[in-house]
């Protein structure tokens, strides 16, 4: 396996580097020392992730037929991935897998499919090892065949070049979708959380419901965080919103300078891994 310069994923590249950080400078898109690599990450990404696109890349990847790995060693694997996008943090990726699940740990000490989540959320992100830009892996999602809304990061400066923008059946609120559809019928931006959701699928790990929307929403910024995209949403979906939000806080606010043992932590997590997810899976 070789290592890859991943280059800014912008779903951390602004996000808190410490506990002392404001939560007013969080996902600060409009200035910074990255503002330049992650405006081009988005770039690239808004002109290139289009519908056409987003069903080629389920084509390639949902199957499940790249690579066979443990759960484990894929966590390991994020240490593969130099991230540039956190210049006043320099530990290995996997931390803050570990920091994460950990944050959970001591607040849903009854919840260990929650605490697993938290471990394995970004591992999609081997993606990129694979041969995947990395504007095809990381950064906010948004759906894909309906209008762009205006709480997509960088909405006003970054599509001008995706053809979807400029097919007039591809511009209205609905799109190609009907009303409250439910986001499971809806095609998003291809990236690390719809992957890793088709992972579990595929391999059929037993990780309740409300994780696996944890998994597949939780770069849904302009949902979870800005209340967009309401008009698409069944029941089920506004059921779940709480659980994101309830993961993401976690996702957002546990990296820290101050590591976590992760020998010691191995062999409770791979007990979870064990339940949930045993053995070498399909990727």
């Amino acid at each position: 396996m070789r290592v890859v310069n991943l280059g800014p994923d912008p779903s951390l590249a602004y996000r808190p580097d410490s506990h002392d950080k404001d939560k007013t400078e969080f996902r600060n898109f409009e200035s910074g020392a990255l503002f330049d690599r992650v405006f081009n990450t988005y770039k690239l990404m808004h002109t290139y992730q289009t519908l056409d696109f987003v069903k080629q890349k389920h084509l390639e990847w949902a199957n499940c037929n790249h690579f066979s790995m443990s759960m484990m060693k894929n966590i390991d694997s994020l240490d593969e991935l130099v991230d540039e996008s956190d210049p006043d943090v320099d530990f290995p990726n996997s931390f803050h897998a570990f920091q994460t699940a950990e944050g959970i740990r001591k607040e849903h000490p009854d919840k260990d499919w929650f605490q697993l989540v938290g471990l394995i959320h970004d591992i999609g992100k081997i993606m990129a090892l694979y041969g995947e830009p990395q504007w095809a892996v990381v950064g906010d999602t948004f759906p894909v065949g309906c209008k762009f809304q205006n709480s997509i990061v960088f909405r006003n400066s970054t599509f001008e070049g995706n053809p979807d923008g400029k097919n007039p059946a591809l511009n209205t609120e609905f799109g190609i979708y009907e009303p409250k559809c439910g986001l499971d019928n809806i095609l998003m931006s291809w990236g690390h959380d719809e992957y890793l959701y088709r992972v579990m699928k595929f391999n059929k790990c037993t990780i309740p419901e409300e994780g696996l929307y944890m998994i597949r929403f939780h770069s849904f910024y302009p949902w979870h965080s800005d209340g967009d995209y309401m008009h698409l949403c069944n029941k089920k979906d506004l059921q779940m919103l709480p659980w994101v939000k309830e993961f993401n806080k976690f996702d957002l606010y546990t990296k820290s300078t101050e590591l976590p043992d992760v020998e010691s932590l191995r062999p409770y997590y791979q007990s979870l891994i064990d339940k949930y997810c045993p053995g070498t899976l399909r990727w």
